[in-house]
């Protein structure tokens, strides 16, 4: 028989409501990478450490791990459609927030803002990705994740676009040693222009969310087959949904997994600057220019990373998700390898070259994890969310390592790598586990 991606077994097409929730995964897509790299861009404004920067991270992260599970709850009293437009409403308000957080000039309420954007994108996250799951066949969930992914990458490249064309090279050019040396009514000065500057998309973005939360408001959406079985089947408290996810191996490890990948996933697009500006800067180029050089490589590896989705798309009709997995993480591994190896842009090619390997990641360990899962999948959802949180933990991992070296007047950058390393290891052998798990089954 052969499975409709967007018809249930019911007959209820969802080639609209796909189309629509779809759309919020490039909304979250450009949150993320217009955010990486202003953890370098903080670290000039207010002259601070790279460890001191990636509290951006913190912020940003934190959000999705403390909202999942309200998220989840929320959406299990109510619908995935409310749990989407609770979404969209925080996440136009922390963007909104970048304006009062600008008068006051000072650090800490950029943080705050981003923590609130991020509850806005954890309440998405765990609304939409279940939600694209139970839009049809069981047996095509995965695949269906794995497309509806695929236009993350475009929101994404967006972000990416306008980090660098209108906050990157708008900033003052000064470096970073230089703005060290000033007095600081000089630096005063040149801080409330570059914040003025890096708010200004924020601002935007969060008046075009609030367009999208009233269309999405005024948009009929059906309930998923899952919500629908939850609402005539068994019926789980939550202590009995989450017993049942602690003793099911393959979600508790998907959810390790999926910690790890999304640690890793973030170092390399928060950290690509770093090492391509030392790579750039020893060519002869300032640190400004290379910094933007570094930025556009890292906007080819979102390239990269948006048309590998849609290649292991296709596959996955032919290759099992654990399989894909494995294979992937493992040529990851590799060329993690030539990153901490090389000195040169060799090592620059080999960053570039892991996004096409990172992205069957995330939707692929999402939609392995809750496989098989009835009522249970809304707080499976959140587990997998709050997995997130590797990306909030392992940046500043990285960052220490990075200035450790700094500290010692050595260049510790290639060696940092090796956190986003061990994290493709960890993947490596969920794929392993959750195939031999598979092969047993049949």
């Amino acid at each position: 028989m052969k499975h409709s991606l967007f018809r249930s077994s019911s007959g209820t097409n969802y080639i609209v409501p796909f189309i629509i929730v779809t759309s919020c995964f490039a909304l979250w897509g450009f949150a993320n990478d217009i955010t990486n790299p202003m953890v370098k861009a903080f670290s000039k404004i207010f002259r601070m450490t790279v460890t001191e920067g990636t509290l951006v991270q913190v912020a940003f992260y934190g959000g999705y791990f403390a909202m999942a599970v309200p998220a989840a709850l929320f959406i299990k009293r109510f619908s995935y459609k409310s749990g989407i437009l609770t979404g969209l409403a925080l996440y136009a308000t922390g963007a909104l927030a970048f304006i009062p957080a600008r008068m006051t000039g000072s650090y800490y309420p950029f943080l705050c803002a981003y923590f609130v954007l991020t509850c806005g994108l954890s309440f998405l996250e765990t609304s939409a990705n279940p939600y694209i799951l139970s839009m049809g066949d069981e047996k095509t969930s995965t695949r269906r994740l794995n497309l509806a992914q695929a236009f993350n990458p475009v929101g994404s490249l967006l972000g990416m676009f306008v980090a660098m064309n209108f906050i990157q090279a708008r900033l003052h050019p000064m470096s970073s040693a230089e703005r060290n040396s000033l007095d600081d009514e000089t630096f005063n000065v040149i801080k409330d222009s570059d914040l003025s500057i890096l708010v200004s998309p924020y601002a935007w973005i969060g008046v075009f969310i609030l367009f999208v939360f009233l269309v999405m408001l005024s948009c009929k959406m059906p309930r998923g087959e899952r919500e629908l079985e939850g609402k005539t089947g068994e019926h789980l408290s939550t202590r009995d949904a989450l017993r049942r996810l602690y003793i099911n191996k393959k979600y508790r490890e998907g959810v390790v997994a999926q910690f790890f990948y999304v640690g890793l996933q973030i170092t390399c697009w928060t950290f690509i600057i770093q090492y391509g500006t030392g790579i750039f800067t020893r060519e002869g180029l300032t640190e400004k220019s290379a910094e933007i050089l570094s930025q556009k490589y890292n906007i080819v590896a979102m390239v990269l990373f948006c048309a590998s989705r849609f290649v292991c798309t296709f596959l996955l009709k032919y290759i099992h998700p654990s399989k894909l997995l494995m294979s992937l993480a493992t040529s990851g591994g590799i060329l993690m390898l030539g990153v901490i190896g090389f000195e040169s842009r060799i090592g620059m090619y080999c960053l570039v070259g892991v996004s096409a390997c990172m992205s069957l990641m995330f939707p692929t360990i999402y939609g392995i994890a809750l496989g098989g899962l009835g009522e249970e999948v809304k707080l499976g959802s959140a587990g997998l969310i709050m997995a997130i949180l590797g990306g909030s933990l392992l940046p500043p991992l990285q960052a220490l390592i990075i200035d450790a070296g700094i500290n010692s007047g050595h260049s510790t950058v290639n060696l940092s790598f090796i956190v986003p390393l061990i994290s493709f290891i960890v993947i490596i052998m969920y794929g392993k586990r959750t195939l031999k798990l598979y092969e047993n089954e049949q």
